[in-house]
């Protein structure tokens, strides 16, 4: 127990905010339920009057200025924490151009939407290779590192499951080496991509309709030349589509 241990209430809850440590030597931060009794026992009743207190959760994205309360909420969007500075970047710029190609241009202004305009409406983004080990995983990875805990790693079945509030909120939903082959996984897809609101779900909590912000990265190796996803059609109106060979 620590004094300097932080807590906050959101409605009638209280949260400890803790950080997570992971395998790979790093941590990630959680909010923890807390008991107020357990509260009075560890720290004493005066404590519990300077909790900070809020009315609710909510998810605003923003790199260039940063709150964690909005009004009278509590922002679930994590800061980025790198300081930027200007200069070469010249292994980034291999990346993006291995990755990319002709699409270099495309690629890097999809890069600065995500960090500019975050709340901004972009397209699937959709690497497909017909060979393995071309470096697309490397860039999810690349974008994990950039927009931090705000970027989340999907399965299939995650975007099968009716429970979404661990990735709803996400800036980034990404998913490597996917196989929606399902006519109704494309429906959820192009839904997710397109729709303006969407439905978000907890176990155990009523569903709750809130503003779609996050962007959705595909990593797909085929054997085949187009990936076996999505309509052809529905693919050139949606996609920002890098194909390698």
């Amino acid at each position: 127990m620590e004094q300097n241990d932080e807590f906050i209430r959101v409605g009638t809850t209280y949260y400890k905010i803790v950080d997570q440590p992971l395998v790979n030597g790093e941590t990630v931060k959680r909010r923890i339920p807390w008991s107020i009794e357990a509260l009075r026992q560890d720290y004493g009743k005066n404590f519990i009057a300077d909790i900070p207190k809020f009315d609710g959760f909510c998810t605003v994205p923003n790199h260039l200025d940063y709150n964690r309360e909005v009004g009278t909420f509590y922002n679930l969007y994590e800061p980025i924490t790198h300081q930027l500075e200007a200069g070469q970047f010249p292994r980034i710029k291999s990346l993006m151009e291995h990755i990319f190609g002709e699409q270099y241009g495309l690629g890097m202004d999809y890069l600065q939407l995500l960090y500019e305009k975050p709340t901004q409406k972009l397209p699937v983004l959709l690497l497909v290779s017909t060979e393995r080990n071309t470096g697309k995983t490397s860039f999810l990875n690349f974008l994990k590192l950039i927009f931090q805990d705000n970027v989340t790693f999907n399965t299939n079945e995650d975007f099968r499951s009716q429970f979404n509030a661990d990735w709803a909120g996400k800036l980034l939903i990404l998913v490597d080496e996917v196989l929606l082959s399902r006519r109704e996984d494309s429906e959820r897809l192009k839904n997710l991509s397109t729709a303006l609101t969407y439905k978000m779900e907890a176990k155990g909590k009523d569903r709750n309709e809130v503003q779609r912000k996050s962007a959705i990265g595909f990593v797909r190796w085929s054997r085949w030349k187009m990936m076996t996803l999505i309509s052809c059609d529905i693919l050139k109106q949606r996609f920002l589509t890098s194909c390698s060979t």
